[in-house]
């Protein structure tokens, strides 16, 4: 099951809807702004996206996931049922456009079926520990390794400062000796690459620090 990002401002609505699909297995996060939706969108498969927001609306919500991760699933959940807002939602970059109210079981259905040919993201489990790829691939990971990994997914396929890295683990820039931090990379690709035979895209920034090559969802 993949990562589902639900965007709705009525609260109790969207707990409704969330606990839901969590009910069914799917992982939920939640938003209420737009704000919150775009810190949250890249670490999602799927996204269900209301139109009428507080700081603006789901349709340049949506618009900007598909240009941002356009592999992604966008589904419209809104009670503005006009040809109209329907053409302009899909033509937006929504894959489904729904208008409420709609059955539970129903949006399930079709989070499932959209799930079958969206491009899902790597993903993090933090609580048990382990690093899962698109393809399947499982290596579990130290508390250390998933600090890091968990760092470059908040920074999308960008950079992250060797500086950085060292304080998320705990360490003053000043006395760290980066050969640690090499280390560990260096480790956690050869296990990955033990494992799945593949290379891990954990990428180094030339005088900079790290970056992981593709989003990276956290669960």
């Amino acid at each position: 099951m993949g990562t589902v990002l639900l965007l709705e401002d009525e609260v109790g609505l969207r707990e409704e809807i969330a606990a839901f699909l969590t009910k069914r297995g799917w992982t939920v996060s939640q938003a209420g702004t737009v704000a919150e939706f775009r810190e949250l969108a890249l670490q999602a498969s799927i996204a269900v996206v209301d139109v009428m927001l507080p700081d603006g609306n789901g349709f340049e919500a949506a618009s900007w996931l598909r240009e941002q991760q356009n592999g992604c699933g966008i589904v419209m959940l809104t009670a503005r049922g006009d040809t109209q807002d329907k053409v302009a939602g899909l033509g937006g970059g929504a894959d489904h456009y729904l208008v409420k109210p709609i059955k539970l079981l129903e949006l399930d259905a079709i989070l499932r079926a959209l799930s079958r040919r969206v491009v899902t993201n790597w993903r993090l489990e933090r609580q048990a520990g382990a690093l899962v790829a698109p393809q399947g691939s499982r290596l579990e990971v130290s508390s250390s390794e998933s600090r890091l990994l968990e760092l470059l997914a908040r920074h999308p396929t960008q950079p992250v400062s060797r500086r950085q890295i060292a304080e998320i683990l705990g360490y003053e820039w000043l006395d760290y000796d980066e050969r640690r931090l090499e280390t560990m990379v260096s480790r956690l690709r050869q296990r990955w690459r033990n494992v799945a035979g593949t290379v891990l895209p954990l990428k180094t920034a030339h005088r900079l620090g790290y970056a992981f090559a593709e989003p990276i969802s956290l669960a």
